[in-house]
């Protein structure tokens, strides 16, 4: 199969690429989108063998349910029931975070194959505020379900050329829209009515869309890494996940980490500061800071995907990652670490 790249940038460049690739969803392929979070690899929501097909470009594992997105914010009744003891607080969030990086887990419509998620009797679901990827969906007038768009595990693509390093050959198209805005993959949250003034969200991925936004709506409670056989609800739960093939260390000190002789390192910096006491501890073959001087958690954010796959492509023994502050965006990043950090 020859993957193909269309462009987006201007409007008659815009008009045909998202008329093929809304021709070939409706064909039942798959195609590559942007998103502001991530590169998505879209199929038809609601056509079983479609999904299948992003099962099988991925090597994904049937049991890591997938994201659906729907056309528009209203269209929420396509694939989702709401209860009425959580609708209220439902409505505040789709009016305040949709279109966005928000994801709501709820009741699926028997319309939803078993295969987008893995079995389960919910469905998580958003309403992207990208461009190309409204485009494509409102054309073809269907929810697609999305997921990143790279082999499973892997680094999670934030421009066109990283998803056709991770899947040329697997899939007939590409749209470019350009580098990502947000960088990591949405926030996803569980509400619960647990009978007092304010609901329960219970944050099962963090993301864009931190605690912070969603304390003036409810009561944000963040959902500890999974161990044992605990049932994967949601995609990104998974222990091992967004890992380069380099191995990669997540140090909690300077004090802990020791070069070995022979060994070549590059290090992964939150804002390059010395008085960190990370830029001095090897002779890194790189480093690369997320956002210089500044520590800016939105940049380090926006960064974040695109530094782990340049240092991974350095071909070093292995990748030295700083430790950053676990609040606002921090706690998504952080997460991302850990979980990359984990050996397969």
């Amino acid at each position: 199969m020859t993957t193909q790249i269309l462009p987006t940038d201007f409007p008659e460049d815009l008009k045909s690429s998202v008329s093929e690739a809304a021709r070939l969803l409706a064909q039942g392929e798959v195609v590559a989108l942007p998103t502001e979070t991530v590169y998505g690899l879209a199929a038809d929501a609601l056509n079983a063998d479609a999904v299948a097909k992003i099962f099988a470009a991925k090597e994904r594992p049937t049991f890591d349910p997938l994201i659906v997105h729907i056309p528009h914010k209203n269209d929420l009744d396509m694939v989702a029931e709401v209860p009425e003891n959580i609708a209220k607080a439902v409505t505040k969030l789709i009016e305040r975070f949709w279109p966005g990086p928000l994801t709501l887990v709820l009741p699926k419509k028997a319309c939803v194959p078993d295969i987008v998620t893995s079995g389960l009797p919910t469905v998580a679901v958003r309403a992207s505020s990208n461009l190309v990827f409204n485009r494509v969906a409102r054309t073809l007038g269907k929810p697609l379900a999305a997921p990143s768009a790279n082999r499973f595990g892997a680094i999670s693509p934030t421009s066109a050329n990283a998803v056709r390093a991770e899947l040329d050959g697997r899939i007939p198209l590409i749209l470019d829209g350009g580098a990502c805005l947000h960088g990591l993959e949405s926030t996803i949250i569980k509400v619960e009515d647990v009978g007092e003034s304010k609901p329960r969200f219970v944050v099962l991925r963090p993301g864009p869309i931190t605690m912070d936004d969603l304390k003036p709506f409810g009561r944000p409670v963040l959902l500890k890494n999974l161990k044992g056989d605990h049932k994967i609800e949601v995609p990104g739960q998974l222990p091992s996940h967004y890992a380069p093939r380099t191995p990669l260390r997540l140090l909690e000190a300077p004090d802990d980490f020791i070069p070995e002789h022979g060994k070549t390192y590059a290090l992964l910096s939150f804002c390059g500061d010395e008085e960190d006491g990370y830029l001095k501890l090897a002779d890194w073959k790189q480093t690369f800071v997320l956002s210089p001087g500044k520590g800016k958690m939105p940049e380090a954010a926006v960064r974040f995907f695109f530094a782990l796959r340049e240092l991974d492509n350095l071909g070093v023994d292995e990748i030295i990652a700083e430790p950053m502050q676990e609040r606002g965006l921090g706690i998504a990043i952080m997460d991302r670490l850990r979980r990359a950090a984990t050996k397969r």
